[in-house]
This record gives C-alpha cells, structure tokens and sequence, in this order.
C-alpha cells in the first residue's frame, strides 16, 4: 500500500467517528425523568417510544432519549433538572411524576416540559388553564384524588367489615403525600372507616411498616400512588400476603403479581400522550398551545385467587363492575 493511501485510511478512519458524534450532537436530546426503577420499566420506555415514533421520530436515528430513573430518591431531582436545563435538552418529559413537573416547572420558563400528572395543573402553577396552557408546560392530568376516594369505597365493598384501614405512603414524595394526608382522612369518614397513616420512602422502611401492621393488625391496606411503590410491587404484595391483610393498589401492575385488587388510572396511558406530545413539539407546537388531556381510562382489577386465599367473597355486584378478574 503506497504511503499517500494509508494515510487517506487513517484519516477517514478519524473522520468518521467525528462525523457520527456531529450527527449525535445535531439530534434533539429529550430528557425523560420517572421516579420508577429501569428494571420495573421496560414496558412504560417502550410505550414512550412507540408514541414518539408515531409523530415520526425513532430514538438514535433523529432524537436521544436520556432515561432518569430515579428507583424513588426523590431528592435527586433538583439536581438532575438543573442539569438537563444547563444542556439545554430540547424537552424534559415527565410522564406519571407530579414532583418532576412541578420542579422543571420552578426551574425554567422556556425549555418545554411535557407531564403525567395526578393533581390539578392549574392548582400546581404549571398551567394557567387546561384548554390554554400559555406557558411551556402540557401534559396529561389524572384526578388522583376522586380516584382514590373511589378505590377506598371499592375496598370497603371487597371488605365489608373493615372498619381499620392503614395508609401507606412515601413521605418524600411531597406533593402525592400531602394530597393523601388532606383527602384520604375525609373519605374514610364518608365510609366510617378509621384511618392509620404509615410513612415509608425505601426497602427497609416498607419491611418496617408492615411489621408496625403486624402489630397494630388493620382490617385492611391502603397504597397511596407513588413511583417507588410500583418498582417494589413485589415486595409489597409478597408482605400484605405474608401478613394476610386485603389490600388496594393503585395499579394493574400489583394485582398482576398478586395483589387483591387495584383501581386507577393507565399509567401506560400518560406515558403514551407524553411521547405523542414530545413528539409535536420537537415538530414545532408549542406546550401553550396543545391543551392538557384529561385521563378517562380507569381500570378495576381484581385478584380471583388472591381474594379466596384471604377468605373473601367477592360480591356479585363488584364483580360485574371489574374491568378484569385475574383468576
């Protein structure tokens, strides 16, 4: 090989990484931030990618995706917000993680924020109206409180004879915490229940939690909606077995591993709009003007085998209102 070909292949051989790492640079970069582990999330990235991918965006070939999964420490999140604002990502996408939204949201006015949210966006200051966002946030809303009001009469239906129920919740999850200890209370009262609230934000607190139950032995089990609850599905559902005691849950994704029963939005749902969304957007709309969407799709689910293994009947009327009974 003569000397001028060799170096015409070695500087190609420079070249073409640069080239691809230009191109790399050039993409759109969207930070997606999720309070769940990487490993419980699988499903919800791919949901994500497909909604992206319709609004003609493929991951790698003209937009980067960054995936922030937080597995529930909370207290990350100033700092990761910080960080996706000083590059400047093109959108930070926020599906299902009120917390997130509300810290982009304190953090810039002009980078665009995509959320899942289960408050109202108007009350938290991330839009001025549903219909007119005006600002650079748009998302999906899912009425977390009528919700869970809802699933704590459902519960009561399924375990007609509770008259304790326990509450667990992660306090660091601040905005979801103070909701529940505001709203959960008043409901109770509307089905004479009595309400115990325990606090938990990671593994070993949950083990704890369930041995205060142990001890205090409620009617029955209520799980606030949280991120870090649904990566450690498992190991909930494995306790309230364990300790015997009906639980409700705020997703599909519990019962599936055998938890008794769930009632709740589709979080597959709001990570699906946030991609569609995304996708506009880096198309040119503008958060201002895509209203926010109102989550309809609510899902009842009951564990057939779960609820005889803890000794109860489902009443027939419950059961003819399931949107699934997994036997």
């Amino acid at each position: 090989m003569r000397r001028r070909e060799f170096l015409t292949l070695i500087g190609g051989a420079v070249a073409w990484p640069c080239a691809a790492r230009a191109q790399q640079a050039a993409m759109p970069i969207v930070g997606l931030v999720s309070p769940r582990s990487p490993e419980e999330s699988t499903r919800l990235g791919t949901v994500f990618r497909k909604a992206l991918n319709e609004t003609g965006y493929i991951e790698a070939q003209n937009v980067m995706v960054e995936y922030h999964w937080l597995e529930g420490k909370y207290d990350r999140l100033p700092a990761l917000v910080a960080d996706l604002i000083r590059r400047r990502v093109a959108v930070i996408a926020t599906p299902a993680f009120t917390a997130a939204a509300t810290v982009a949201k304190a953090a810039t006015t002009t980078i665009p924020i995509v959320f899942g949210v289960s408050e109202d966006p108007v009350k938290l200051g991330l839009v001025a109206s549903l219909a007119r966002p005006g600002g650079n946030a748009t998302g999906i809303n899912f009425f977390a409180s009528e919700v869970n009001s809802k699933r704590l009469g459902l519960l009561h239906d399924l375990v007609p004879k509770a008259v304790r129920v326990a509450v667990l919740f992660n306090p660091t999850n601040v905005t979801l915490a103070e909701a529940i200890r505001r709203e959960t209370p008043e409901a109770a009262r509307g089905l004479g229940l009595e309400i115990q609230m325990l606090k938990a934000s990671t593994s070993r607190e949950i083990e704890e939690a369930f041995t205060m139950l142990e001890r205090e032995r409620p009617d029955a089990l209520f799980i606030a909606p949280d991120g870090f609850f649904s990566s450690r599905r498992v190991q909930i559902v494995t306790l309230a077995a364990h300790h015997r005691v009906p639980a409700a849950y705020f997703s599909r994704e519990f019962v599936e591993v055998g938890g008794l029963m769930s009632y709740g939005s589709d979080i597959a749902d709001a990570y699906r709009q946030v991609g569609i969304y995304t996708g506009q957007i880096l198309k040119g709309a503008k958060p201002a003007d895509l209203p926010v969407v109102q989550s309809t799709k609510l899902e009842f689910v009951i564990n057939i085998q779960t609820a005889k293994a803890l000794g109860l009947e489902v009443p027939p009327q419950l059961l003819a209102s399931v949107d699934e009974a997994i036997e």
